[in-house]
């Protein structure tokens, strides 16, 4: 038995953040239906066409669903949305505030009728200051909370590669949706939970800004250098880049060993952390491993008990040694197709995880109704009105 095998999740969802909670919570057993808007469903499943039918980013995060198309617009579709939240331990819904008390869908309405559910709502800001009505996404919440402007090199800044602060607010809301059923397993209550991107991100951001206020300016964009150690960052070997990770003095002083030498480790602009941040462009300067093959110069340093890895592009991870030797892969169908994905990260002794699918579009709809009690003419009936 899987630790949320009878815990059942309506989310009104779309694109990375809630759909990534809920996804977790899938991965954990709960039952998850996902509601999408008939004809396009979650806009997010045309992103890109990586896998098959739908996205890349899709198949990512919708593995183990339901999908139930239901258009909440149309007057037909209230009755049924409180029929399905009536069955529903968790409610998530990342549609703006305004929208969701528009559509009664907001964590008050959705309580009073059902007083211990666990209602999580995602908004781009937060339901209140100078900014709560504005449009939020992944690079938008990025650049507000500074990450932009921290990361890249020298004068030029960069978008993280991936949708960072999606995925800090996924995370997060699906641990506080965890909490929040452990308060109601001890307490009989629900719980309103309430998180926003910039939130999330700002959390994750926590560091850099008590670096900023603690020294009067950000850290340095530094490229894939590391700002605060060195040396920290890639280096060309001669056939491809090997990242470095020297954090102490012990390290280094051993690093210094293995080149022979010795005159780096008793420079006085390297003998420090520090030093050698002050003086990184000197100090990158004295360390050429361009002779170094990339193998050879990885098995000197593990030998020498010195941080490194091999830079990798990502199409190489799902054959990275590590992942085969452990077998984390497997195969997910999603729609007229198959993808090779990785299992989650999480191993556990007490309940076991298998690869479930990624639904096609409405594709649980008429299964889902007739578990509600609804007759094969009232589907049809909703079906013709363009209801679901």
């Amino acid at each position: 038995m899987r630790p949320l095998d009878d815990v059942t999740v309506v989310s009104l969802e779309q694109a990375v953040a809630v759909p990534y909670a809920s996804r977790l919570l899938a991965d954990l057993g709960a039952r998850v239906i996902k509601v999408e808007r008939p004809g396009e469903g979650d806009f997010a499943r045309h992103y890109d066409t990586a896998c098959g039918e739908v996205s890349s980013y899709f198949a990512w995060v919708n593995a183990g669903k339901q999908s139930v198309t239901l258009d909440l617009k149309h007057p037909d579709a209230a009755p049924v949305l409180r029929d399905l939240v009536a069955t529903a331990d968790v409610v998530l819904c990342n549609l703006s505030p305004a929208a969701a008390r528009r559509l009664n869908v907001d964590a008050d309405s959705l309580r009073r009728v059902k007083p211990d559910l666990v209602v999580g709502e995602l908004s781009g800001y937060g339901d209140a200051g100078p900014y709560a009505s504005r449009k939020a996404f992944d690079a938008l919440v990025q650049s507000e909370t500074g990450l932009i402007d921290l990361t890249g090199e020298g004068d030029v800044t960069a978008r993280a590669g991936i949708s960072v602060a999606d995925i800090a607010a996924g995370v997060q809301l699906h641990s506080a949706v965890l909490a929040a059923l452990l308060h109601r397993a001890r307490t009989g209550e629900g719980a309103t939970l309430g998180l926003s991107l910039f939130d999330a991100m700002a959390e994750w951001m926590h560091q850099p800004m008590l670096y900023a206020a603690g020294t009067g300016r950000a850290a340095p964009r530094t490229g894939a250098h590391h700002p605060s150690i060195a040396p920290y960052g890639p280096f060309p070997c001669a056939d491809g880049t090997v990242h470095l990770a020297v954090q102490n003095d012990p390290q280094w002083r051993r690093l210094c060993r293995l080149l022979d030498r010795p005159d780096l480790a008793e420079d006085p602009r390297f003998t420090t952390v520090a030093s050698r941040v002050a003086h990184r462009p000197a100090l990158h300067a004295e360390l050429d491993f361009t002779a170094w093959p990339t193998a050879d110069f990885l098995a000197a340093l593990d030998d020498a008990d010195v941080p490194a890895a091999l830079t990798r592009s990502v199409a190489d991870l799902p054959d990275h040694p590590q992942v085969t030797a452990r077998d984390r892969r497997a195969t997910v169908p999603v729609p007229h197709g198959r993808i090779t994905a990785l299992r989650p990260p999480v191993d556990s002794t007490a309940w076991p995880w298998t690869p479930a699918p990624v639904p096609a579009l409405g594709e649980h709809t008429e299964h889902v109704l007739r578990e509600l009690g609804y007759s094969t003419e009232r589907i049809a009936e909703l079906r013709r009105g363009s209801a679901i």
